[in-house]
């Protein structure tokens, strides 16, 4: 679909990079604690904004590359697959870290936005992320379609994944800090399947 090769495991693994907590998960259900659904879907859209532009920088360079140096790119994909392990191993290894940081007052929808695309902004390995996983699942001769297509998918599945965070905000952000340890086993679980992700996709680089 789309020139996207193993599509299913494409799905799922943007799927499990947003089950994945991190800072910009927080900085949603913080909003969304603090303010309400208003507060919550300004954060989740300053997020995405942050995610747009990594995507768009990662897209461009991968667009030159597919054109100028087939073998590199090959290349950037076994790079891929083995940062997807990588991070996999990461997540498996993670130690129970209880610290949830929240604002201790309430601010404009507008400064939930600027504040959740600054929280995106600051870890500027995702566009190194971006650059190795979307080759992973580019056919070979993929039409110029297809990485605006992955962009898209991404974006989708972000907005749906934070949305539902966003409805059930208050819920999560209390039991995200009361129950430690599934937060830990639900990264330990995510680790183990970009394990097998990554063994997957590496056995089709052709």
């Amino acid at each position: 679909m789309f020139d996207i090769q193993n599509y299913g495991s494409f799905i799922v693994a943007i799927l499990v990079f947003q089950a994945i907590p991190g800072a910009g998960t927080i900085a949603i259900l913080d909003s969304t604690a603090r303010n309400g659904r208003g507060a919550g879907m300004s954060s989740v859209m300053g997020t995405l904004a942050g995610d747009l532009l990594f995507m768009i920088a990662a897209v461009a360079g991968l667009a030159a590359l597919l054109q100028a140096n087939p073998i590199l790119f090959r290349s950037l994909q076994w790079f891929g697959a083995a940062y997807l392990c990588w991070m996999g191993g990461k997540l498996v290894l993670t130690r129970a870290d209880g610290n949830l940081a929240v604002a201790r007052h309430s601010l404009t929808q507008l400064a939930y936005f600027r504040r959740a695309f600054a929280v995106s902004l600051t870890n500027p390995k995702v566009i190194l992320f971006f650059i190795a996983f979307f080759p992973l699942f580019l056919k070979p001769n993929a039409s110029t379609i297809t990485l605006p297509a992955m962009m898209l998918h991404v974006t989708i599945l972000s907005l749906a994944y934070q949305t539902a965070l966003v409805l059930i905000g208050n819920l999560v952000a209390v039991r995200l800090k009361a129950f430690l340890h599934a937060r830990l086993i639900a990264t330990r679980l995510a680790g183990v399947t970009l394990i097998g992700l990554s063994v997957k996709l590496a056995s089709s680089i052709r």
